[in-house]
């Protein structure tokens, strides 16, 4: 068992003062297994996962970019006592982590099955569309706390269109999700229609770190260690911020909202230093760019924050935030993955009230207009 979970709640803790209702914008729900999704799956699709599974992009089928240690990238506490994976008990889940952290909303993370890295579009297609339906079967309907996300493989930009209008007919999701490892750079043309959509429909773009472009993670090829390759996870997230404003999507798309998940945001300023830097430099070879790309980053861009980089002086980690901007920022915990990032002990810097509800809940209703 952790520490966190053994851990009770003080007092002090559960006062009006210091408890916030909290929005947790990267919550992991998973499968008990693929029959989950048989009653969401054509016949066809179902005889296709059983006897072929994924084709994914990348050439280490079931491989993922953690320890080894930590299976299914899971606390150890987080397995339910009924049986099943972390994150596909939702009586646990609620026992776990809603009910005592006082979580107001948690916004649904699904990464069964690798949808956005699918080979095969059409399966993938297929289940995205199950894992939809999924979302809110097993988890909105039962936990309105619980929000859902449309999943969509951008490669297949038809059928991503296409799905988004069925479930934006629904009218229950709150964001689009798509992979920040596509085939190609996510400030491409190509992925420009899914952009144009979110933007009508007022959904903001989730990207959540993880997924298999077909390319290494790194620019200098495959890591040797899991650590390393769980470093990537931050230069892919900066790599792909880049794309999308030298690119030009937020010119573009103005009133498109980005969010980019499970990236932490102690990269950021550097890499927006360098883009200003090269933008004054270079600006004759992209005049579609109409201002600084720093003044894009903070006009369509948010971060959440786990995993929160941890300097060993809280005035460092306290100027960090103030860069990139208290109202860029939304909370997210991790929840159940192994490093989780507990809300009474996240920021190890002080932070006023009004910063904290900043943080942990209004920027994120704001985004997502809760």
């Amino acid at each position: 068992m952790s520490e966190v979970i053994d851990r009770p709640l003080l007092e002090e803790e559960k006062t009006a003062t210091t408890r916030l209702r909290i929005v947790d914008c990267d919550v992991h729900p998973s499968l008990r297994s693929t029959d989950d999704l048989n009653e969401f799956l054509p016949k066809r699709w179902q005889q296709h996962l059983r006897e072929y599974g994924s084709h994914l992009r990348t050439p280490y089928l079931f491989t993922t970019p953690y320890p080894r240690s930590s299976p299914l990238i899971a606390r150890r506490d987080a397995w339910p006592p009924t049986g099943g994976v972390p994150g596909s008990d939702l009586a646990f889940m609620q026992k776990q982590h809603l009910d005592p952290l006082d979580v107001e909303f948690g916004i649904l993370q699904v990464l069964d099955l690798f949808i956005f890295s699918q080979q095969n579009l059409e399966f993938g297609a297929a289940i995205q569309r199950a894992i939809n339906d999924w979302q809110l079967a097993f988890w909105s309907h039962r936990d309105p706390r619980l929000k859902a996300s449309i999943l969509v493989g951008q490669d297949g930009v038809d059928l991503a269109i296409a799905e988004i209008e069925r479930c934006a007919k629904i009218g229950e999701y709150i964001q689009i999700n798509v992979s920040p490892r596509a085939n190609e750079p996510l400030g491409r043309r190509r992925y420009w229609p899914i952009y144009e959509r979110a933007q009508e429909l007022d959904l903001p773009l989730g990207i959540h770190v993880g997924g298999y472009g077909g390319h290494p993670p790194t620019g200098g090829g495959w890591p040797s260690y899991y650590v390393e390759e769980h470093q990537s996870n931050a230069h892919t997230i900066a790599a792909q911020l880049a794309s999308l404003v030298i690119e030009g999507v937020p010119e573009r798309f103005p009133r498109l909202k980005i969010v980019f998940i499970e990236g932490g945001f102690g990269w950021i300023p550097s890499a927006v230093w360098r883009m200003d830097q090269h933008f004054e430099r270079f600006r004759s070879e992209v005049p579609h760019l109409k201002r600084k790309p720093s003044e894009y980053v903070r006009e369509n861009f948010w971060f959440t924050t786990q995993p929160i980089d941890e300097p060993d002086e809280a005035r460092h980690l306290r100027a960090l935030i103030e860069w990139v901007g208290i109202d860029r920022l939304l909370f997210s915990s991790d929840y159940p993955h192994w490093d989780f990032d507990d809300p009474r002990f996240a920021f190890k810097t002080p932070l006023t009230e009004a910063e904290r509800r900043k943080i942990f809940s209004t920027n994120a209703r704001a985004v997502y207009k809760f």
